[in-house]
């Protein structure tokens, strides 16, 4: 029994073994071949001349020129058409605001005849304030807003104080008590600051 025992224990060794000598080989087998590819890569750089090692070098220069000139060539053409883009913004940019006011001169050039012929002043009155909210709902349409006046805190920001009003009741003292013209803001800018009153 012990003798049997021995014999398998000598030929698990033996397997054992045999295994271990072919795992080593293809390790070596694996280094060897990393080791030819790299001495294979430093031999070809080494065979190269002088002269093919520059002119290498200059054919990479020469691609890298050829490269540079075609994006500058592309990032001139770009800012010439953003030049053209922006001229042509600024010389039609006004297109949308006058289309639609258009309109409003046609409504006007129909009452002005109209106008000379009433003998209903209360009709004229009408129809011009029918013309004038269509007019402010165009501008409207364009961003175009009035400043609130009427009982507002002075704002320089919003306000050009044009008069002062003195002897007013201490609530409306810094505030707005008239308006004489108008302000406006597009696309909330100001574009014609409010010409007011303020109470002192």
């Amino acid at each position: 029994m012990s003798e049997e025992l021995k014999e398998k224990d000598e030929s698990l060794d033996t397997a054992e073994a045999t295994e271990n000598t072919s795992a080593n080989t293809e390790e070596i087998a694996v280094e060897g071949a990393s080791a030819d590819a790299a001495a294979s890569a430093d031999t070809s750089a080494e065979e190269q001349t002088p002269e093919q090692q520059l002119a290498l070098a200059q054919a990479q220069i020469e691609e890298l020129k050829t490269q540079a000139l075609y994006k500058q060539a592309e990032f001139e053409n770009y800012r010439k058409r953003t030049i053209k883009e922006k001229a042509d913004l600024i010389l039609n940019g006004s297109k949308s605001a006058v289309t639609a006011l258009l309109p409003i001169v046609d409504d006007l050039e129909r009452a002005l005849p109209s106008m000379k012929q009433a003998e209903d002043v209360a009709a004229v009155a009408e129809g011009v304030e029918l013309i004038y909210q269509k007019f402010l709902k165009a501008l409207a349409g364009l961003g175009v807003k009035p400043i609130e006046t009427e009982g507002k805190d002075f704002d320089v920001d919003l306000h050009e104080a044009v008069a002062q009003v003195p002897g007013v009741p201490d609530e409306q003292k810094g505030r707005v008590i008239d308006c004489i013209e108008k302000g406006y803001t597009l696309n909330d800018h100001v574009i014609r600051h409010a010409k007011v009153a303020v109470g002192m």
